[in-house]
């Protein structure tokens, strides 16, 4: 299984990537195998061709398992991410990703903004989102425990979407 991370916080190394490799990891046992901090794609996503976002856009589009990860800005998604989901084809660029979409925010009046916001455009390029998305409070970002509950309800569905062979006790 091929388990990727895409990050799309304006600010490198930030806690949005973090978070994202942290539940990777909680999730499926391992390091992500591919981490695109999409802030370093630069310039190159504000046009079509660029080598280094097609080179990211390839890894992510062949990965099985992806957590496309956002801070909440202006109660949606950021227009990083966007520009970096818009080098994937309609309706078939993400085909066989089982993706997770998490979001950060500073407090809980956007909880729902993965699910209501990020959720629909990976559907619309075809990644399969078998369960709901995660927001985690900023300040828990480096804390395992604030992802738990969310592994405990849906890590079996999601690894299961993504074909990794779950045994009886596991997740």
């Amino acid at each position: 299984m091929i388990v990727s991370v895409v990050a799309g916080n304006p600010k490198p190394a930030s806690r949005t990537l973090s978070a994202a490799c942290l539940l990777a990891t909680n999730l499926t046992g391992k390091k992500p195998d591919h981490v695109v901090d999409v802030v370093d794609l630069g310039a190159g996503l504000l046009g079509w061709g660029d080598a280094g976002v097609s080179a990211a856009v390839e890894i992510v589009g062949n990965s099985d398992l992806v957590v496309f990860a956002s801070p909440t800005f202006k109660a949606t998604y950021t227009g990083l991410l966007k520009l970096f989901l818009d080098q994937f084809s309609t309706s078939d660029g993400l085909q066989d990703v089982t993706a997770i979409p998490l979001m950060l925010g500073a407090g809980p009046a956007h909880y729902m903004a993965p699910d209501l916001l990020l959720k629909p455009v990976l559907v619309e390029l075809g990644a399969t989102v078998p369960a709901a998305g995660l927001y985690v409070v900023d300040k828990l970002h480096d804390d395992s425990e604030a992802f738990q509950p969310w592994i405990d309800r849906w890590g079996r569905i999601v690894l299961a979407s993504a074909n990794v062979p779950v045994t009886a006790g596991d997740r």
